[in-house]
């Protein structure tokens, strides 16, 4: 796991950002503290921040050039299956000086060009130059899990891990309004873009090909999404499961190949202890990690990350922390955001992080398993809908008076309420748009009054279609389909590799095997969801081998304690500084007048989602702050 950044330079003028590498190679120090490098020749320069995961010698430093001085690599991630080629590569007759998977990379791609990702299983953004045809070839992983901004204009091509990088790179500072419309309303940026304009993330499961100043995007790959189904080619329940159970153990054991200390978060849920269960075959004594809350009992699930631990003799550490330990990190996580993402969740995953890299240097997690299996409640939600029939029209007669009962996640009885509106108000909206909606925090009414910068208007339109095109009537593994490439993608990948990359830890994602993913999506989404049930498979295919307490609990999750801390610790944070009237007319950027509503009703009785909706004011605030008031 590492960082990358790069400048391909169009002219002269492009020529003069290639010395700015060396910055971008300091700005993303987090990413590799082992060791950085630098390459330059001709109009190119690859910068890259190493850490030291597959052969930790010296032998393996980036950018790492060929034997014959023609190619030179800058790789982040992880290429799990390189050892079958580097011995395939080996009997042809190629020689290797290193023991890495960053040289079997290069030598697939010097033999077999942009084919080569066919064979690569899994996560990664690496760039590769070629020196005789003055071409370079950069390409993202299938599933996203590696990020990887772009910018190019007339003069250059520039890219990077993080914005940051971006930023020392000399990307123009120029807000994107119509990004920021979409930030307000799910808190973090949707369509692969960024909140700087003309910056973008390269889309996954696709390459980029630049040669003589032109630049040439084209998708290796996509979730071979309802090929069989619409064929009637299905597995039996039966064979479906077994099929799931062999496909993630080879998964897992395949993410268990590391040079440095490797273990697993560990939270009592079911997908992080299906990948527990698995880890531990291929290991003595696998090392796993769990968060408890001192201060919130209902929402510590250690117990049932301990009855886990305990079944397969792991070497468990738990960190007990308190609501003070969270708010101690709060300003590191908004330090550590160089492109506005509000998922408040993150200030788990960064102490989680923390406090996990004291003991190991890579860690595998259970994301995407709720993605691809269907585990949120909006899915349940989405298919009661969808069967609702004439209880579903009595439900909505009933909507002007659900929506006035007291609505918050302080308590659980205020939380069923606002559940109970959310999914009514549902019942009145079409598919695609409820898809929206339930990504969202608030509506376009509501982003739109707060927002007072113009946005555009057709190139929001596009990017919402690019979110809504695979939703349809029907089944749902459209939804789940999308989720996977929106939800995923731009919030739970990006948290993840955001918090873990900011403590230097890397973090695996077995549920995100390419082979898996697409089996999965091959299967009915009957499989997945039925009745109150959600991942139906996968909790049938491991309910054997896991204990089944964690089967028979109220599934809590963990909400941050952000309504307490904005009436208390940080009122003045919002009140007096980033959502302060003078700061706010100045900053011209929100309408005054809504600002001033959104914050009368965080001290309300019904204060809703609007802790979420300040947190994202707060992220986007602080970063402004940061990057375009100095």
């Amino acid at each position: 796991m590492c960082g990358i950044s790069g400048v391909v330079a169009f002219n002269k003028t492009g020529e003069n950002f290639l010395n700015k590498i060396h910055d971008a190679v300091s700005a993303m120090h987090s990413r590799g503290p082992d060791s950085n490098g630098v390459y330059v020749y001709n109009r190119i320069a690859f910068g890259h921040n190493r850490l030291s995961i597959i052969d930790v010698s010296d032998a393996a430093s980036q950018p790492f050039t060929d034997c014959s001085g023609r190619y030179t690599i800058i790789f982040n991630g992880e290429f799990y299956n390189f050892n079958i080629h580097r011995q395939q590569l080996l009997q042809q007759g190629v020689n290797l000086r290193s023991d890495s998977d960053t040289e079997v990379l290069l030598n697939l791609y010097v033999h077999e060009g942009p084919s080569c990702l066919e064979k690569v299983n899994g996560f990664f953004a690496f760039a590769i130059y070629d020196k005789a045809e003055n071409s370079v070839f950069i390409a993202r992983d299938r599933m996203g899990i590696k990020p990887l901004y772009i910018y190019q204009d007339d003069d250059k091509f520039l890219f990077a891990s993080e914005m940051k990088a971006m930023f020392a790179l000399g990307i123009p500072k120029e807000l994107d309004t119509t990004s920021l419309f979409g930030y307000l309303q799910m808190n973090y940026i949707p369509a692969n873009c960024s909140m700087i304009k003309n910056v973008r993330k390269l889309d996954p499961g696709n390459y980029l090909w630049i040669k003589n100043n032109v630049v040439v995007q084209k998708e290796y790959y996509s979730i071979p999404y309802h090929e069989k189904i619409d064929n009637g080619l299905v597995d039996s329940y039966e064979i479906a499961s077994a099929k799931i159970y062999n496909l993630l153990e080879q998964s897992v054991e395949n993410r268990m190949i590391s040079d440095v200390p490797l273990g697993a978060f560990l939270s009592g849920g079911v997908d992080s202890s299906v990948i527990v269960a698995l880890a531990s075959k291929f290991t003595k004594q696998l090392n796993t990690f769990s968060i408890g809350f001192k201060d919130e009992p209902f929402f510590d699930e250690t117990q049932y990350a301990q009855l886990v631990a305990k079944k397969f003799n792991t070497n468990h550490t738990v960190f007990s922390l308190s609501n003070d330990d969270l708010f101690s990190v709060l300003f590191n996580v908004l330090d550590y955001l160089d492109d506005p993402f509000a998922d408040s969740s993150a200030i788990a995953v960064y102490i989680l992080s923390q406090h996990t890299r004291r003991h190991v240097t890579v860690a595998l997690s259970g994301d995407g398993a709720d993605e691809l299996f269907g585990g949120y409640m909006k899915h349940s939600g989405e298919l009661k809908i969808r069967n609702a029939g004439i209880s579903g029209s009595l439900l909505k007669s009933f909507n002007p008076l659900i929506n006035m009962l007291p609505q918050s996640r302080n308590t659980m009885l205020s939380n069923k309420f606002r559940q109970l509106a959310k999914y009514v108000n549902g019942l009145s909206l079409n598919e695609r748009e409820r898809y929206w909606r339930w990504c969202s925090f608030i509506n376009e009414f509501q982003a739109k009054e707060l927002l007072k910068s113009e946005y555009n208007l057709s190139e929001y339109q596009i990017r919402k279609e690019k979110v809504l095109v695979n939703i349809r009537e029907g089944g749902m593994n459209d939804v789940f389909y999308s989720d996977m490439k929106h939800v995923l993608v731009n919030d739970m990948l990006t948290k993840v590799d955001l918090m873990s990359m900011a403590n230097s830890l890397e973090v695996r994602v077995p549920f995100l095997d390419y082979e898996l993913v697409n089996y999965v999506f091959s299967l009915p989404d009957s499989y997945k969801v039925q009745g109150n049930i959600r991942k139906r498979i996968l909790q049938d295919t491991f309910k054997t081998i896991l204990p089944s307490e964690i089967y028979h609990r109220p599934k809590h999750g963990f909400e941050i304690p952000l309504l307490k801390w904005f009436r208390n610790d940080l009122f003045s944070l919002i009140n007096d500084d980033l959502l302060s009237d003078g700061f706010i007319d100045a900053q011209n950027i929100f309408n005054l007048s809504e600002t001033k509503k959104i914050k009368t009703r965080l001290q309300s009785n019904n204060p809703g989602d609007i802790h979420a909706q300040i947190w994202g004011l707060i992220v986007f605030q602080y970063w402004w702050k940061k990057y375009f008031a100095t």
